[in-house]
């Protein structure tokens, strides 16, 4: 199993001490974050999208090259990257670019988000959020998938004889994972591609996202690409720990009563005991951890929310504590837990291996007999001295 944290990038104010960082202080933050995570032993780090206060990243690409350049073997991912009011092109286009800079260690997450007031500023219109991301992903499949593309939808112009720039690396497109909180066509659209399902099992109740979870198995047998337990899951949840049990309710209180998630609802121990927020020692941590995972069934990833209103001097502490005293231990338990034949979490190199075994991978390259764009010429014939190329008059 997979485990490494990710983070939506949201700036608030710490109710301890009363600051607020800035959206500098909190992006340099997030790095740092991100950085630590590689640092003490966890495999993925994953960062949300947003474009609106109180947030800082509405570029996970940039951020994400950023992260990519800071670190070796850290796979970065994203939680979410917006299918509804990105355009596909765009995703196809600048995740294959950041998959070749961070030499295939990416992945993303996809989702619709959930704030209402984006979908406008985007053009869209949030009554078809589910629409849109099914159509959305559809062509971003195709265009990852296909050297070209003919297509036409209902959501943006059609496109013909389309390529999209850079091809993936090795030709082998990132791998997906759709994630939902509460939307079962969402389990659905993972399994009829064989992608990968997470839950982003906050807020909700376990039994909701065990439904969910459930379902994208049983569909992903249905559509041929293996059997319920072959299917690929992740789970997210949130997480805050000290070294007593008394010490982590009393140290997480005020951050979940200043949590605009959790104001106002259940009991913090209430809620605790109903959904995937961890509170506790270490050791309480490692046991919830491992409950998750026969309450799900064996799954590929855990991601783990550690930064949710708490400074950073807190949130890398809570890291330490993870990486010396629950890391090592949940990697024991899981991998001998673990049934022979249960699937890996996928990475570029697994991939590749699924789709070339010992043969070197494809590297494509421009098509010199097709034109660009603009003229219609191929961008090779001005080295032939013979070829006049003449541009039209704008």
């Amino acid at each position: 199993m997979q485990f490494g944290v990710f983070s939506v990038g949201d700036v608030t104010r710490d109710p301890v001490s009363g600051h607020t960082p800035s959206e500098h202080e909190r992006i340099k933050a997030l790095t740092n974050l991100a950085v630590k995570t590689e640092e003490i032993g966890l495999d993925v780090f994953a960062i949300g999208e947003h474009h609106n206060p109180p947030f800082a990243i509405s570029s996970p690409t940039t951020f994400l090259a950023n992260i990519g350049a800071r670190t070796r073997t850290l796979q970065l991912s994203t939680a979410t990257t917006l299918i509804t009011t990105n355009d596909p092109v765009r995703i196809a286009e600048e995740y294959a670019l950041l998959q070749h800079l961070v030499d295939g260690r990416l992945d993303l997450m996809l989702g619709r988000g959930n704030t209402a007031p984006v979908y406008p500023w985007f053009g869209q219109d949030i009554r078809q959020g589910l629409p849109l991301a099914l159509e959305n992903y559809n062509l971003l499949h195709r265009l990852w998938n296909e050297d070209v593309v003919d297509w036409e939808g209902k959501f943006r112009t059609g496109l013909q004889g389309f390529t999209s720039i850079p091809r993936p690396m090795d030709d082998v497109a990132p791998f997906v994972w759709h994630g939902s909180i509460r939307t079962p066509e969402i389990a659905e659209q993972a399994a009829y591609y064989g992608d990968g399902y997470f839950a982003n099992g906050i807020f909700w109740p376990m039994s909701h996202f065990r439904r969910l979870i459930n379902l994208y198995r049983n569909r992903y047998a249905h559509y041929g690409h293996g059997r319920p337990e072959d299917a690929i899951v992740g789970v997210g949840a949130q997480v805050y720990v000290a070294k007593t049990s008394q010490a982590a309710f009393r140290g997480f209180q005020p951050y979940f009563d200043a949590s605009p998630v959790y104001s106002g609802g259940a009991a913090l121990e209430d809620v605790a005991a109903q959904t995937p927020l961890l509170v506790g020692s270490p050791q309480q941590i490692i046991d919830r951890v491992l409950g998750l995972r026969e309450y799900f069934g064996d799954y590929q990833r855990q991601m783990f929310l550690i930064d949710h209103g708490l400074p950073e001097k807190e949130a890398l502490e809570q890291l330490d504590l993870i990486g010396s005293e629950i890391l090592p231990v949940l990697r024991k338990e899981t991998a001998a837990a673990t049934p022979a034949g249960t699937p890996e979490a996928p990475t570029h190199a697994s991939l590749v291996k699924e789709k070339y075994g010992d043969a070197e991978p494809r590297q494509p390259r421009p098509n010199p007999n097709r034109g660009d764009n603009v003229t219609g010429t191929s961008p090779y014939q001005d080295s032939d001295p013979s070829v006049k190329v003449t541009l039209p008059r704008l």
